[in-house]
């Protein structure tokens, strides 16, 4: 009896072996292929530890979406080796592509999910965008720079995002058409918050946006019954928003 029993253990013991080396190989063979596929993998990864959960980006959402979307391939060909360095680059147009931990914490601050609708105002490079694709059902994203914003329609339709509409155009009035929204986040500052996003959002829908000139903080505002709630978060440095909001 004790011989069965014996042999039934070391039967399950050898299966378990078995199914974790299996496990382990497929796990192995798939970081080779992510590997081989994208050369940047690893630093991602690692600007992903370093970058943003050694700092106070705590939502898994925004980690795997960083995680997730190739930032070099929002980079001009000359700074590609630097894309994933800990600071902003010049994406050409006298415009950047935001440091990762701000695009990190702007998508935190949102609070958005998997059936959120967001508008993104100043499309950029298109990586602020790519990153809320990851994670919301619909992003419409605005870009006053022309060449930018074809620049930015081809990447993100080259990368295979189909839930990420784009305009080109003045973002200071929003997006009506497609209003109300969960959340907008925006990557230019004005000296003023414009009363039209405020109007866009949904009842508990919350604005992101760096506030001011030469002194910008970066900062929340939150739709509720009672009017608007502000909140100050970090101080930072955003281009100034152009367009209608020069006339502010």
């Amino acid at each position: 009896m004790a011989t069965v029993r014996l042999s039934i253990l070391l039967a399950c013991l050898l299966a378990a072996c078995t199914l974790f080396l299996a496990r382990t190989s497929f796990r192995a063979d798939r970081l080779m292929a992510d590997t081989r596929k994208d050369p940047y993998y690893h630093q991602r990864l690692e600007m992903v530890e370093r970058q943003l959960r050694r700092r106070d980006i705590t939502d898994p959402r925004v980690l795997e979406a960083m995680s997730t979307v190739p930032r070099h391939e929002f980079v001009p060909l000359k700074f590609r080796s630097e894309s994933y360095v800990d600071g902003p680059l010049p994406i050409g147009e006298e415009q950047t592509i935001s440091q990762p931990y701000i695009v990190a914490i702007m998508t935190q601050l949102a609070q958005v999910d998997s059936s959120s609708v967001v508008l993104d105002v100043g499309t950029g490079s298109g990586y602020q965008a790519a990153v809320l694709a990851e994670i919301v059902q619909q992003v419409y994203t605005i870009e006053i720079v022309e060449p930018l914003c074809a620049r930015a329609t081809e990447t993100l339709s080259r990368l295979g995002y189909t839930n990420i509409s784009t305009r080109c155009g003045d973002g200071y009035r929003g997006w009506p058409e497609a209003a109300p929204f969960d959340a907008i986040v925006v990557a230019a500052a004005p000296e003023h918050i414009p009363q039209p996003l405020i109007d866009q959002l949904k009842p508990d829908g919350v604005l992101v946006i760096p506030v001011g000139g030469r002194d910008q903080q970066l900062m929340t505002v939150t739709r509720s019954d009672s009017g608007a709630v502000s909140k100050n978060i970090i101080p930072v440095r955003f281009v100034p928003m152009t367009g209608e909001a020069e006339g502010d």
